[in-house]
């Protein structure tokens, strides 16, 4: 069950693409598309931190209640946070209530709203590796979970003043975000955007 499977509309996908409906649709429009923008990559930051010992299945379904909390993750409210908002996140059962990362992200984003804008975006994507130096995965086996790629980045970002981002949540982040394609080889999404790419080129 480790290579590319079928779905119910027959299409192939990565085997955690279709345990569960949340799964799929996340596994077609997401995971993997590229991500730009400060607010947006800080979001993804916060919630892979957020998933950090816990099923990613867990954080996808609390992820309006995520955006709620935090203001949409717009990194210049959220660094306003006080501790009162901090408390209020505590109780909020929208999210997951878990005191450390919760105060990481506060502070995070205080780090961040002191960069320039899109210097976030930018250090996050120059860790990019060379797609041409990698081969696509033919099993969940050839996928790893980290990389020198995230564990620069990870130590860049600590450097920084970046909280609950080891060299794994880095490299889950440089998935998600698309800084690199881990979609099986008969994967449709990987297909997919490999035609994309063809067609632009």
């Amino acid at each position: 069950m480790s290579a590319a499977v079928a779905g119910p509309d027959g299409r192939k996908r990565c085997p955690w693409g279709t345990s569960a409906e949340d799964y799929v649709a996340y596994h077609d429009t997401e995971w993997g598309v590229a991500v730009h923008g400060d607010d947006a990559l800080y979001e993804r930051l916060c919630l892979e931190a957020f998933q950090s010992g816990l099923s990613w299945i867990t954080i996808l379904r609390r992820r309006e209640g995520f955006r709620r909390a935090f203001d949409g993750f717009s990194i210049a409210k959220v660094a306003r946070f006080t501790e009162a908002d901090e408390e209020r996140l505590l109780a909020d059962e929208g999210i997951i209530r878990n005191g450390a990362k919760i105060r990481a992200t506060v502070a995070n984003a205080r780090v961040l709203a002191d960069w320039a804008p899109g210097e976030l975006d930018e250090l996050i994507w120059s860790f990019a590796p060379d797609p041409e130096g990698r081969r696509a995965p033919r099993t969940l086996a050839d996928v790893p979970a980290v990389t020198d790629e995230s564990t620069a980045l990870s130590k860049e970002l600590k450097k920084r003043g970046i909280r609950f981002v080891g060299p794994t949540t880095a490299y889950a982040l440089m998935q998600a975000c698309g800084l690199v394609d881990d979609h099986l080889a008969d994967c449709f999404a990987r297909r997919a955007a490999t035609r994309g790419a063809a067609r632009k080129s």
